[in-house]
């Protein structure tokens, strides 16, 4: 670190660097999917169903059909469109399906009392807020009200989700039209100082690259039923999403090394200290022109961004991992028990589907949150401010940016180089 250098930066470094970490993400992802994804002869022969449970499996092809429970007795042979006998009744797959949709009622075989509730058709949707919070505070969020559940998460969930990320960016259109582009005031000097090593751009450019992937396929979710099925039909929707879903849980995980890395390479220096608060005071000078509040190598409003990607990256990856994992973990009952020791009065008995839902909801409040500050971040380190997108591409920034905005950094490098040239020229011997 803290080497010095007269060139310029090529005008194609930043475009290189994307290049190379979009390669190296999408490869990561390739390789994930190639080894994990089962085969369909895998995930079929996989699963197992109760042992009391019985199936409606049937008959291959050119095998005989027997009713069930009577294996004397032979199925009679199908006529005019109908399927015979007892696995389906005497109804078409077309009018099975169409029932499932509705919701018509029927019986299961699964050994559950709960288990008729699992397959639904299209539940009764709570469109107004008010029946939605009536559904909150009656605890109908739960197992036996799929319709609430659905409406928390449509009508609550992602309508306030899309105004946070309507009004982060009008926020930011805002703040560009009053101030502009925040330039380094005294020119760019052309003399370089590297900010970032490799190992730091790659943690940086791992987690961002698979985070907007996971934004992508994740808003899909939440909103493409509304938005892309009028566009493009219910078929091409459901593939859209189906692939979206296998490409968001297998780049999960390299958001999860990301995260690993940047909290390894980054944590010593987004520890708070007392000069952040003069920082934060002035807003770190985004608002007036000629204000810069001294720095090290990351300033307040940095550290602030350090550590909601922290934090809420562990609680979105630990949600993530229950949802891939489903009626595996018990987190909001534990959660839920440790908070109520502290006045609140939340359920005390948490079932398997209510701890899926809770998952689901949460996973979607903090994708979304992460998103306003993914936004955020995004601006100020390319449009909003020059010569700060450098700093991650090529890992060198101009010295007078560096002066201006991580003052105190700046000089711990040059002491840290005129120590070094000290060293090395004590050890070296005059010629004879």
């Amino acid at each position: 670190m803290g080497r010095a250098s007269q060139a310029a930066v090529p005008g194609d470094t930043v475009l290189k660097s994307i290049i190379e970490m979009a390669s190296l993400v999408a490869l990561t992802a390739l390789m994930l999917y190639a080894m994990l994804v089962p085969g369909p002869a895998w995930a079929q022969s996989s699963v197992r169903p109760p042992d009391n449970a019985t199936t409606n499996a049937v008959p291959r092809a050119g095998a005989p059909r027997q009713v069930p429970g009577r294996p004397d007795v032979p199925a009679t042979t199908p006529r005019e469109g109908e399927v015979p006998g007892a696995p389906l009744g005497n109804n078409s797959d077309a009018d099975i399906w169409r029932a499932l949709r509705e919701g018509r009622s029927g019986n299961v075989s699964i050994p559950d009392k709960k288990a008729g509730q699992l397959i639904r058709g299209a539940p009764e949707r709570l469109r107004s807020e008010a029946e939605v919070r009536a559904a909150m505070r009656s605890n109908q969020v739960d197992d036996g009200s799929i319709a609430a559940w659905v409406a928390l998460r449509e009508s609550l969930v992602a309508r306030y989700g899309a105004y946070a990320m309507g009004g982060t960016l009008a926020l930011l259109a805002l703040f560009f039209l009053i101030r502009g582009r925040i330039k380094v005031e005294h020119g760019l000097s052309g003399r370089l100082i590297e900010r970032f090593t490799s190992i730091e751009r790659i943690g940086h450019w791992l987690l961002a690259i698979s985070f907007i992937i996971l934004a992508i396929t994740g808003l899909n979710l939440l909103y493409g039923r509304q938005a892309l099925i009028p566009l493009l039909g219910p078929e091409a929707f459901a593939a859209i999403a189906y692939f979206g879903k296998l490409t968001h849980n297998y780049v999960a995980f390299a958001f999860m090394a990301g995260l690993v890395l940047i909290f390894v390479n980054w944590f010593r220096y987004n520890l708070p200290h007392p000069r952040d608060l003069k920082w934060l005071l002035l807003a770190g000078g985004l608002f007036t022109k000629g204000v810069h509040p001294s720095a090290k190598k990351f300033n307040a409003g940095q550290k602030i961004i350090f550590w909601l990607v922290i934090l809420g990256g562990v609680s979105i990856s630990l949600s993530g991992i229950a949802l891939m994992f489903p009626f595996q973990t018990a987190m909001f009952a534990k959660t839920f028990a440790f908070l109520n020791g502290f006045g609140f009065d939340l359920p005390q008995t948490v079932s398997p589907i209510q701890e899926m839902q809770y998952q689901s909801l949460w996973h979607a409040v903090m994708a979304l949150f992460l998103i306003c500050v993914a936004l955020a971040h995004i601006y100020i380190g390319s449009i909003g401010m020059e010569g700060a997108i450098d700093a991650v591409a090529s890992g060198q920034v101009d010295e007078n940016w560096a002066k201006e905005h991580h003052d105190l950094w700046v000089e711990e490098v040059k002491a840290a180089e005129r120590k070094a040239t000290q060293a090395g020229g004590a050890r070296v011997q005059p010629a004879e």
